[in-house]
């Protein structure tokens, strides 16, 4: 486990230890927390004897990614199930899970929604085949031991105040939780309108062990105009973030998380000699495909990244 600090002039006035955990350095190939969703889930699968995993994604998931190099890793078939509209060249995340495997299916926006009803899996599964369903994200029951396991890793190496990581759908805060005792956890959302995530991570660590836990804030405004969108501020953040810390953020979950955990200490929110962990999750597959997508037509596309 790799703890960076990270030296900035506020945490210095208000005497805060500001650590990075490097969680995605953890893993050759599966990097950050997909790896941590997908460990129990994929001893699960194994173990109900499924030789398929099927999943659902956005075209640049983070998800289908690490899905695809699982399968390829375990011996295992996977399927992506993406939405949106099949196109003639794969982006590079599509490119890359193909190359692990994975079998490419595509459903328009509308047809996608259906993905958590019943008749619609069933039937899905009868042009499939038998596959262990993993949900988009991989935030089910079996996910949150896996993101469990990193307090306990954590708190054998420092002793910490917060923890903060960033959220898409709320199963890395939750299994987090499970493990925290009585330390705080903060959650930047990714996503605008990020209010429905307090009940999805609610209703998974009750599900996972008949919890719900309070020691956690769920922040909403460092959103930058919704999952999957990024600004020209957000970009110069990042760029300059690595050139002063030497760390490489992806636009859409660590990018945000630290513009809004050094936004929160600039503001006072963390307490005088406090020291603060922020996770960093991975998702840097994504820069290929986000790069293919803006850079050649979009001003405000930073140099450096």
């Amino acid at each position: 486990m790799i703890l960076q600090p990270l030296e900035t002039a506020e945490a210095a006035r208000r005497n805060i230890r500001l650590l990075l955990l490097r969680d995605d350095l953890a893993h050759p190939e599966l990097p950050g927390n997909k790896w941590r969703k997908l460990k129990y889930n994929l001893a699960e699968a194994q173990q109900q004897g499924y030789d398929t995993l099927l999943t659902f994604g956005g075209a640049f998931s983070n998800h289908i990614a690490a899905v695809a190099t699982a399968g390829r890793l375990q011996n295992l078939r996977t399927i992506g199930v993406i939405r949106g509209e099949e196109t003639a060249q794969l982006n590079p995340t599509l490119a890359r899970a193909a190359a692990d495997g994975m079998h490419l299916r595509y459903l328009d926006r509308s047809t996608y929604r259906r993905k958590q009803e019943s008749t619609f899996l069933a039937e899905l599964l009868r042009e499939t085949g038998p596959a262990y369903v993993i949900p988009e994200g991989g935030s089910n029951a079996l996910a949150l031991p896996g993101c469990a396991e990193l307090v306990t890793e954590l708190t054998a190496e420092v002793d910490f105040d917060y923890l903060c990581v960033a959220c898409g759908t709320g199963g890395t805060l939750a299994g987090l939780l499970t493990r925290l005792d009585q330390r705080q956890a903060v959650g930047i959302s990714a996503l605008k309108g990020g209010e429905f995530l307090r009940p999805a991570i609610d209703e998974l660590t009750q599900t996972a062990t008949g919890r719900t836990y309070h020691n956690y804030e769920l922040r909403t405004e460092y959103h930058f105009g919704g999952y999957a969108h990024f600004s020209a501020e957000l970009l110069r953040f990042i760029e300059d973030f690595e050139a002063r810390h030497g760390v490489l953020l992806d636009p859409i979950y660590t990018g945000k998380l630290l513009c809004g955990v050094l936004d929160l200490l600039r503001l006072g929110y963390f307490k005088a000699g406090s020291t603060v962990v922020v996770v960093h999750t991975g998702g840097l597959q994504g820069w290929a495909g986000f790069k293919q997508r803006f850079e050649s037509r979009s001003s405000w596309w930073p140099n450096g990244i």
